[in-house]
């Protein structure tokens, strides 16, 4: 499976419009290569090199459709999809916002390809969602874009 971003190529900056300093909207995605048993994905975005040990999470997503294989620039959600409260505490996409001069962060866009159509662990937080997910995993693909302020 592979994932991919009209907006940015793998290991390259995401554009400012998604991001704390611009229009914070989710970046467009798009996904091929999907296996044939799959009922639902899953998608995050993570940044492992925030300032705290356990990283910080931009999004969560589940219960995305079979049939889905693209999220447009800023797109809501289809019907059924279920979103999980982020780091900055609210449910939904935020934006790369690294503090000023802490580097190059590396953030994370991961979707997992499942064998259910709704994950039965009803996960309440990022590290259950990714938890289940891994259970229930036909394949995963990662898309890494940078940023820094």
């Amino acid at each position: 499976m592979e994932l991919r971003s009209p907006a940015f190529a793998e290991g390259a900056p995401i554009p400012k419009q998604h991001t704390c300093d611009g229009a914070d909207t989710s970046p467009p995605l798009t996904w091929d290569n999907v296996p044939d048993a799959t009922k639902s994905f899953a998608l995050t975005c993570f940044d492992p090199d925030a300032p705290r040990p356990e990283g910080w999470v931009h999004w969560a997503v589940y219960d995305l459709p079979a049939s889905l294989r693209s999220l447009p620039d800023g797109a809501p959600l289809p019907p059924g999809a279920r979103t999980l409260p982020n780091d900055f505490g609210v449910p939904g996409y935020r934006g790369p916002c690294p503090p000023p001069g802490h580097g190059v962060h590396h953030y994370e866009f991961t979707l997992y390809a499942l064998d259910v159509e709704h994950l039965p662990e009803n996960p309440a937080d990022y590290r259950t969602l990714v938890s289940a997910a891994r259970k229930h995993a036909l394949a995963k693909a990662v898309l890494v874009g940078t940023y820094q302020r």
